[in-house]
């Protein structure tokens, strides 16, 4: 974060220097950024933020860093396991017949412990030979070792317990009290049931992220959207590995707010009222209620032939919150990840125009390699 930090020092003393050349003007934020909007090397497109407007941006393309994965739908699974190559079997065989193939004469019964189940699901039983178990619950294996066994030893019983293999276990890695490998105790095992077995997700994390690697897939959604939605609480299968991580997406914010800085998104969905917020609100007496900016650039796609888009890469949307619908419109305005949140004020609106303002913004995060 320290990179992004230092970028926004140098951005603010850009600004800074440029407000003390004291430009001609003096006229308000909003007429100076309608006067240029108008012209035709402005560079950038303007936006009022209204209830009018809100469908429209709503199509456009994302913008800034968006992980776009998907989850899978969770649905009921069976209480029962299943044996998998690597599972280890221990083997009880009773038989009380005094002349018995498997006991001497003061035993009754014999332990083949920790048997491995081999990659082609087999295990060895003595004078039966190798017998199939792959795909087996424990119930079914041992009835299917009881009939394997019964014609050579006629008064043989059979009895089996099982320890989970990797193949019936999950990876647990980060972001909870007790990473670990897991046990699967049946194919009822939630994402949500591994997690609580690990403790819980640390409190440090801001919107935890959750990732399951499924082979060479990756799903991903956040904790928040499990909680509200049950039925996305996903089953897991064997050798699944799951992390938690912090929402790495960020908006900057500068000018009349509380606190200039960069601030990662606190919940999946930011509106720009929610912005402002986080940012520490409006400075008394210094903000502009009426000039609430956000810049944001598009990829060049985004103004292609045939694309719902804005007319321009570089887009300035401007809220007026002393209205009833700018503040509802504020509400529902979508912050995207990358965008800077600016709060207008006097000294600045009378010295720099949205053009020093916009160039400089983007002219050093480019150089910075933020954008």
């Amino acid at each position: 974060m320290r990179p992004f930090l230092s970028v926004l020092a140098l951005t603010s003393l850009i600004l800074v220097s440029a407000a003390c050349s004291r430009l001609p003007g003096g006229a308000p934020a909003s007429e100076e950024i309608l006067k240029q909007s108008t012209e035709a090397d402005a560079g950038f497109a303007l936006y009022r933020v209204t209830r009018a407007f809100l469908p429209t941006v709503a199509q456009w393309p994302a913008t800034g860093k968006q992980e776009r994965l998907s989850w899978i739908r969770g649905h009921q699974g069976a209480r029962t396991q299943i044996i998998q190559s690597g599972d280890r079997l221990t083997l009880s065989i009773w038989d009380s017949n005094d002349n018995s193939l498997l006991t001497a004469a003061d035993q009754k019964v014999i332990q083949l412990q920790d048997i491995t189940v081999a990659a082609n699901g087999t295990i060895f039983m003595p004078y039966v030979g190798n017998v199939n178990v792959l795909g087996l619950t424990p119930d079914l294996a041992r009835e299917e070792m009881q009939r394997a066994i019964e014609p050579i030893v006629p008064s043989a019983q059979v009895q089996l317990s099982m320890k989970e293999g990797r193949n019936n276990s999950v990876d647990l890695i980060s972001g909870v009290a007790r990473p670990n490998t897991y046990p699967m105790p049946d194919r009822n095992y939630t994402v949500m049931g591994l997690i609580s077995a690990g403790g819980g997700i640390s409190p440090t994390l801001n919107n935890p992220q959750i990732r399951l690697v499924r082979g060479h897939h990756i799903y991903g959604t956040s904790i928040d959207n499990l909680l509200n939605n049950p039925h996305l609480d996903t089953l897991l299968r064997g050798g699944d590995r799951v992390f938690v991580e912090e929402d790495e997406r960020y908006f900057l914010s500068f000018g009349a707010t509380g606190r200039e800085d960069l601030h990662t998104f606190t919940k999946d969905e930011v509106s720009a009222m929610d912005a402002v917020s986080i940012s520490g609100g409006f400075q008394d007496n210094k903000a502009d209620p009426q000039g609430l900016l956000i810049l944001r650039e598009y990829a060049p796609g985004a103004v292609a032939p045939g694309i719902r888009g804005p007319r321009q890469q570089r887009v300035v949307f401007t809220l007026d919150l002393t209205s009833a619908d700018g503040l509802f419109s504020a509400r529902t305005f979508q912050i995207q990840p990358g965008d800077l949140v600016m709060a207008t004020e006097s000294p600045i609106n009378d010295a720099l125009t949205i053009s020093n303002i916009f160039g400089n913004f983007f002219g050093v995060f480019s150089a910075a390699g933020v954008l």
